[in-house]
């Protein structure tokens, strides 16, 4: 079965919203050096591939998340992004 992907616009978004909810700043990680574009683009891409964004969306919206879930498919991106800014 092909999966598809979502939009991209929308993903982008999503991604850095929960990247704020997470406490990163993407921006300022890619302008160090600490998130290349590769990195970028794969965590968009997995945020595209996610089978519910609009739960996600919903929850973001609410303001429900204190922590990226558990089901973020960027879960393990968010926490290695978290302890490069504690190194």
């Amino acid at each position: 079965m092909v999966s598809v992907l979502g939009n991209p616009i929308r993903h982008i978004w999503l991604v850095r919203r929960m990247a704020d909810v997470a406490g990163i700043d993407l921006a300022e990680k890619q302008a160090r050096g600490a998130l290349s574009q590769e990195d970028w683009a794969a965590m968009v891409t997995r945020c595209r591939g996610c089978a519910n964004p609009g739960d996600c969306e919903r929850h973001l919206d609410r303001g429900d998340f204190l922590a990226p879930p558990d089901w973020c498919e960027n879960r393990a991106a968010f926490d290695a992004q978290s302890e490069k800014m504690e190194a």
